[in-house]
């Protein structure tokens, strides 16, 4: 008999702050009653979510089961810093450029098949506009080489045809508050997203139309005649399909192996700025920036109903384990203090609400972990460092392989090379860790 048993359960480090900064969330249900089910989805992140709003939309008369884990918006999900982004964002190039001119045009157009996925989503959800913005966003430089960086990059938007605009120090500071920056190089096409609050949404919106159940982990699953029966602690849903939306927990259930980098980052976010603080910082009330330099510092302001705040997010570490220590999550939010108190050193007071860390799942060449992995088992994961709109990428096309036999994103990622394997360890842990301590010493004040 084909099983598969999970080696080992999400376990999240810090609470996750933007969650924690919305009103208490209303319960879903915890699967505590065996089922049946034609497609069960395994993760209740933007991957699974989207997986079980697209098998809805393609079938409605679909009996579909989403199993999260813990708490709905808890997650990785739920820790992301929230750019949905539509432009070529390689972590691994010197500027965020892709592989070339035309497979950038190609990556920009699926991206924005998600962003115009996710603004339905906003829409049918009633997001208020500060929950899921399409303002674009900044890449900021602190420094000539990031100005640099910038400049190589908007010669790169300019050969595609994509429109930017280039700001001066001054000019930043004006929008930012912070003297930090000398330049910026304004997108206007990134969506900025509350990412609880967008989770939250959709998964209260999906239980109305299909069965969804959090604080359901899935243990194992294994064949039996031409299905699968998944297993949770409490109760088991017999399937003809099964979609694993659980990204680097893939791993967990040995698919896969030593061909998934686990990569946490790390975030902080401040307590409700008071009035004489806002008047102080200055700037616009809401802006989101990403560093010139991809190892640099992201910050985001945002203002609204849960308070105007300020998010730092700088920091990367590999762990094969899935998940970090308390002493790594301290460590980084000295670190945040410091790159807050380097861009806004008139808010010297202002405290740090919130820390969390949240992994990430990459493979050495970009690759998703995408298909169906065997009879009935398809695969959704590995978003390389950009979560929204590749999770939300891969959840239509998965739902699209899976009941269609393909489509154009499907075929996308079906494409891509298979992901390259590790090298052991210890030496893949000491050597990915080295490269991230050298590229963040390298990014300085970026």
């Amino acid at each position: 008999m084909t099983r598969y048993e999970a080696k080992r359960l999400p376990r999240q480090t810090g609470p996750a702050g933007w969650n924690a900064i919305l009103p208490p969330q209303d319960p879903l249900p915890v699967l505590e009653q065996d089922l049946t089910a034609d497609i069960t989805i395994v993760g209740g992140g933007f991957a699974g979510l989207t997986a079980a709003r697209r098998l809805h939309q393609l079938d409605p008369s679909l009996k579909i089961a989403l199993l999260e884990a813990g708490r709905f918006a808890d997650g990785s999900a739920g820790r992301n810093s929230g750019f949905m982004i539509d432009l070529p964002h390689d972590l691994a190039s010197d500027n965020y450029a892709g592989d070339g001119l035309e497979a950038d045009r190609a990556a920009i157009a699926l991206n924005r098949k998600a962003i115009a996925f996710a603004t339905e989503v906003a829409a049918d959800c009633d997001l208020p506009q500060e929950m899921f913005d399409p303002c674009g966003k900044y890449n900021a430089a602190a420094t000539r080489a990031g100005d640099a960086h910038n400049r190589a990059f908007a010669e790169h938007l300019t050969k595609l045809g994509e429109p930017y605009t280039l700001y001066d120090q001054k000019q930043m500071q004006e929008i930012t508050g912070s003297p930090h920056y000398v330049s910026g190089l304004f997108a206007p096409g990134t969506v900025m997203i509350q990412p609880a609050a967008y989770v939250r949404a959709l998964s209260g919106q999906l239980a109305g139309q299909v069965n969804v159940f959090e604080n359901s982990p899935v243990v194992s699953f294994e064949k039996q005649g031409a299905g699968w029966v998944v297993n949770t602690a409490k109760a088991r849903v017999r399937t003809g399909r099964i979609v694993l939306a659980n990204n680097g927990h893939l791993e967990s259930f040995g698919f896969y192996q030593r061909q998934l980098m686990h990569i946490c980052l790390y975030a902080s976010i401040t307590a409700s700025l008071t009035e004489a603080q806002i008047k102080t910082l200055g700037g616009q009330p809401r802006w989101s920036v990403t560093p010139a330099d991809p190892m640099g510092t992201s910050v985001r302001r945002i203002s609204g109903s849960y308070g105007d705040r300020i998010l730092i997010r700088t920091g990367s570490s590999f762990h094969p384990t899935i998940e970090t220590s308390r002493m790594r999550l301290r460590n980084a939010g000295w670190v945040h203090d410091r790159k807050f108190r380097e861009r806004f050193p008139h808010l010297s007071v202002v405290r740090m609400e919130h820390r969390w860390a949240g992994m990430l799942c990459l493979s050495r060449n970009g690759s998703a972990a995408f298909g169906e992995l065997e009879d009935g088992v398809f695969s959704a994961c590995c978003q390389n460092g950009l979560g929204i709109a590749r999770g939300t990428l891969q959840g239509m096309g998965i739902a699209e392989l899976a009941l269609q036999g393909g489509s154009e994103i499907a075929d996308h990622f079906l494409a891509q090379p298979d992901l390259p394997r590790l090298p052991p360890e210890p030496f893949a842990s000491l050597g990915a860790n080295s490269y991230l301590i050298w590229k963040e010493w390298r990014s300085g004040k970026e």
